[in-house]
């Protein structure tokens, strides 16, 4: 995998995935380092000149008024940086935690920040060593950017915090960086800042939320389909004459998947000239439910997009005309609007899922033998399953409260409104786990009764995802120990495998 060479093109979606989860090295293009001395000159006057600016010469929030001695500007950075670690929970997955250095390097490059190239430098040498900062997971606002999180990141490049092993042991700082050999940084004027302020660690976790989100869509098509076979269900809704009366993007895009992977069913042959009228809508439904929720999703995307090659620092340096400027670029709204809808799109997709598995579990809904298995009673078959979907698809609907719509006034009331991007960031991270095992669920019971058609044949696509079950589980014949089982299908959603039917059906 070539290097990714920041500053010579835009940023992708891509490339963070590749950096934070297949250890893509980075470094500073020409055009950066060019962009980030200019920058800093503008420091250096001000501090020549004394000037009063803000973050530069100032106190912080309420306490900008403050002026502070050129003397003692390097301390003020320390002390931002020390005090605004203050984050608590569980630490942000290591994948998060790189994709957000990327992204606070990415944009500081951009050469409206004014902080001195070895810094980044040192971000990069991280990154390519894979040295992940311990970041604690709860403690931003969402406004001022990620500060908390994004001071243990720092903190740790200062010798100070901890970083976080492979297998998950907190360590202190100092020791790994002198077994790296990567000396501590020491902050000047405005680097604390700069590198505090911004949207990142939200911004990581949407990007990462994209890809893994149109991914568990796309399984979700797939699984849906198998559904749609074990329950001997209609493919005539799905039509694209049908999806063109009513031509919404991600509704057009789910019914040509599950077509495809139907493709050549003879399950669904025999099952053409039935007295069943119609199927119920968590069948016959699925283009329009999964649909609007691809769309939702594209709206993260978008709004990502823009944001990972945005400049969320403040105040913003302009070297052309030496002008500092503060603003409100590092407020989290579009964010977290914007996750808070992603949660609430994928709670969705596992609410139907959880239906559909129900319906192959009764009987008098699915002519399927009870819980799918043939000696009911005194077997349960995938009974309990079910309520372990159920009990998923509840704390989704509990985590989709929207965060965006609180707001906690902070630094005396300076900071009056607060956009809680990264809590919405957060519970879209659990709410996408607890999809996976509820189509984990769903695509175990649909292997089971497509199993039980025999000799009928289902789709090849579906064929595909059926084979793909029974790599790591097989036919329920009496009861065993199923949560192993749950765990590896759920893998296998989250590795892309199912959806990875798709592009081998060409759709």
């Amino acid at each position: 995998m070539n290097e990714l060479c920041l500053g010579e093109r835009p940023l992708t979606i891509a490339d963070i995935a590749d950096v934070a989860r297949r250890g893509r090295t980075v470094s500073l293009g020409p055009a950066a380092r060019e962009r980030l001395a200019a920058a800093r000159a503008v420091v250096e006057r001000i501090l020549a000149d004394d000037r009063v600016v803000y973050g530069v010469t100032t106190g912080f929030g309420q306490l900008a008024t403050t002026r502070i001695p050129v003397e003692q500007v390097r301390q003020l950075q320390l002390n931002l940086v020390r005090s605004h670690a203050v984050g608590v929970g569980e630490p942000l997955p290591r994948d998060v935690v790189r994709a957000a250095m990327l992204l606070r390097t990415s944009t500081i490059a951009k050469g409206y920040s004014g902080v001195r190239t070895e810094v980044l430098e040192t971000l990069c040498e991280l990154l390519d060593r894979d040295l992940v900062p311990w970041v604690p997971s709860r403690g931003s606002l969402g406004a001022s950017g990620d500060l908390a999180p994004s001071a243990h990141l720092v903190l740790a490049m200062l010798g100070e915090g901890e970083f976080l092993s492979p297998p998950g042991e907190r360590l202190a700082a100092g020791p790994v960086l002198e077994q790296a050999g990567i000396a501590p940084i020491t902050l000047e004027a405005k680097e604390g800042l700069s590198l505090l302020n911004g949207t990142q660690f939200m911004a990581a976790i949407a990007c990462l939320a994209v890809t893994d989100g149109e991914a568990l869509l796309d399984s979700s098509d797939v699984i849906g389909a198998m559904s749609l076979e074990g329950l001997r269900g209609s493919v005539g809704p799905f039509e694209e004459r049908i999806q063109r009366l009513r031509p919404i993007p991600g509704q057009l895009l789910t019914a040509a998947h599950v077509r495809a992977v139907c493709a050549g069913s003879e399950i669904i042959l025999s099952h053409l000239n039935c007295d069943k009228v119609q199927d119920a809508y968590s069948i016959r439904c699925i283009p329009q439910v999964h649909g609007a929720c691809r769309d939702a999703l594209r709206w993260l995307r978008e709004v990502a997009e823009v944001e990972i090659e945005s400049v969320t620092d403040n105040p913003l340096i302009f070297p052309d005309s030496g002008e500092v400027i503060s603003a409100g670029n590092f407020h989290g709204e579009p964010l977290a609007l914007a996750l808070d809808l992603a949660a609430m799109s994928l709670a969705e997709i596992g609410s139907i899922s959880e239906r559909r598995t129900f319906r192959m579990l009764t009987a008098s809904l699915s002519e399927l033998p009870p819980f799918l298995t043939a000696d009911s009673g005194l077997n349960n078959g995938y009974m309990i399953a079910q309520y372990t979907a159920a009990a998923l698809v509840s704390e989704n609907k509990v985590l989709c409260h929207p965060a965006s719509v609180d707001s906690i006034p902070s630094s005396g009331d300076q900071e009056d409104h607060v956009s809680m991007g990264m809590t919405a960031a957060f519970k879209l991270l659990q709410v996408a786990r607890n999809l996976r095992a509820i189509l984990a669920i769903e695509a175990l019971c649909a292997a089971q009764a497509i199993d039980l058609l025999a000799p009928l044949t289902p789709g090849r696509g579906v064929q595909a995802a059926r084979d793909l079950v029974r790599e790591l589980a097989p036919p329920l014949v009496q009861d065993r120990y199923l949560a192993p089982e749950i765990e590896a299908v759920s893998g296998a959603v989250e590795q892309g495998r199912f959806a990875a039917v798709l592009a081998a059906e060409g759709s």
